[in-house]
């Protein structure tokens, strides 16, 4: 009994022991961020700074791969960052990663910065819709604001702010070795297991005092993303938004004329609200979408005006000159690619000159009703026609008195060619 009672004792020591080192075991949250910078990504990092303080975590890890994204999404990143309880992190990585644009604001606003082999950071230069240089007064101003704002953020964390600014103004970009050489980054790492080595025993300034990172036994606590930030992530991609608006538009388009379709207006009008979803997480500039309505509305008057094909074509080339502008961009690196505008352009212009000939063809075509919609029908002798040329026949599913300028006897096939008083004028088919 006191043998049992003895090992009962080392046994609950033990649990006890281990249990302890659970509750003292250091962890680390762990964020992924591939793809464009937009309010999922904000959202996503956002909570994931909130669960490392209310975890009471070492740190905020952010593995980043992004070409950029939206300007107020990442402003407000760099905000939560910023004001974060814990040290943030930033990584640079897989190898053949890049922190473009958006990338580079983040990276330099993190407490310790880092890329993996392989990667490169920069070409933060604001850009058009197309990805061509903004011109004129509009460009200088929305340069210098960028330019302002990248130089006080790296003056903040004392990181390379001449690099800063020419990454803005020059749109020059470096890799993991040079950003290391220029103080753009801190550490070059191959993984997180060793970037996490590297960086433990650093102190990190944090807005009241200094901390000591200790990093090198923590628990990794992956983070994703949530169902819903997700579709936003997937559905702010403008080039989703654009052809899920042009599907919308073709599906209305349809229903308007042919109504009682309804398939194609409820895949439309599912489409379009999906598009003003992910619209509303974009910088719209409401000329371009003002020009993607007009030219809708050219191609609906297509339909009720002979206009030769004038308007149709005026409503193509408004479509595109609407979908090149749709983007504002002063707000933001996302674009809508030419390679997607210009076969979706001619694809659902294509699609709604075609439905518009096709209706004008029809409202043109003489309606035919009634009685006189035999005339023309194919039918079968069923009574020889007597001396006067007069028998009976089938057609149209009923049987009728006829009158023929020949003889005719029963199983000859005729066709109809006049109606009068209930009599058809039939004629042998030939």
């Amino acid at each position: 009994m006191k043998y049992l009672k003895n090992n009962l004792f080392v046994l609950n020591c033990l649990l006890l022991l281990i249990f302890s080192n659970e509750l003292l075991a250091k962890s680390v949250i762990h964020l992924k961020v591939t793809g464009m910078i937009d309010p999922a990504v904000q959202s996503y990092i956002d909570r994931g700074v909130t669960m490392a303080k209310e975890e009471k975590a070492e740190a905020v890890l952010i593995e980043l791969n992004t070409p950029g994204g939206l300007l107020t999404a990442t402003r407000s990143i760099v905000e939560a960052i910023f004001a974060s309880p814990v040290p943030v992190i930033v990584y640079v990585s897989p190898s053949g990663a890049q922190a473009g644009s958006a990338g580079v604001m983040i990276t330099l606003a993190s407490h310790i910065a880092a890329m993996a082999p392989g990667t490169n950071i920069g070409a933060a230069h604001p850009v058009s819709g197309q990805g061509q240089d903004i011109e004129g007064h509009l460009a200088e101003k929305i340069t210098n604001d960028t330019a302002a704002w990248v130089e006080s953020i790296a003056k903040t964390r004392k990181r390379n702010e001449k690099w800063a600014i020419e990454a803005v103004r020059k749109s020059v970009s470096i890799d993991n070795e040079r950003a290391l050489k220029l103080g753009v980054i801190e550490y070059i790492a191959s993984s997180v297991p060793e970037l996490l080595q590297k960086v433990d025993g650093k102190k990190v300034q944090m807005k009241e005092k200094e901390e000591l990172l200790e990093t090198k036994q923590v628990t990794l606590i992956p983070i994703e993303l949530t169902t819903r930030e997700k579709v936003i992530h997937t559905l702010s991609n403008p080039n989703i938004a654009y052809i899920l608006m042009m599907i919308g538009m073709v599906g209305l388009y349809i229903e308007l004329s042919h109504p009682g379709v309804i398939f194609p207006g409820v895949i439309g009008a599912i489409s379009l609200i999906l598009s003003f979803i992910c619209l509303q997480a974009l910088p719209i500039n409401y000329g371009g979408l003002a020009l993607i309505l007009l030219g809708l509305l050219l191609l609906i008057a297509e339909i009720f005006v002979p206009s030769f094909g004038i308007l149709g074509i005026g409503g193509i080339i408004s479509f595109l000159l609407g979908s090149m502008f749709l983007i504002d961009p002063t707000m933001s690196d996302l674009t809508i690619s030419l390679y997607v505008i210009l076969p979706t352009v001619l694809t659902v212009g294509g699609i709604m000159l075609f439905i518009a000939v096709f209706v004008m063809k029809a409202f043109r075509r003489k309606t035919v009703t009634g009685l006189e919609a035999l005339i023309g029908k194919e039918g079968t002798v069923i009574v020889d026609f007597d001396g006067n040329f007069q028998g009976k026949v089938f057609v149209y599913g009923d049987y009728w008195n006829a009158k023929s300028a020949e003889q005719l006897k029963k199983g000859d096939e005729v066709i109809v060619t006049e109606i009068h008083d209930m009599q058809l004028t039939v004629k042998k088919r030939r």
